[in-house]
């Protein structure tokens, strides 16, 4: 790892550990409240026999 000592490897392996763990409970936090928050979008309802699926006559 290019450390003076084992001992200096070890402390900077916890502290990248610490700050990864910080980083991943940000990101759960968010995906969690995207989850729960209701969509913005508008479902466009199609009326049977129209849309992109309908038979030509």
């Amino acid at each position: 790892m290019g450390h003076d000592s084992p001992r200096a490897a070890l402390i900077y392996q916890h502290a990248n550990r610490e700050a990864d763990q910080v980083i991943a409970d940000a990101i759960d936090k968010a995906v969690k409240a995207a989850r729960h928050k209701p969509s913005k979008r508008k479902v466009k309802r199609v009326a049977e026999g129209d849309g992109p699926h309908a038979e030509a006559s």
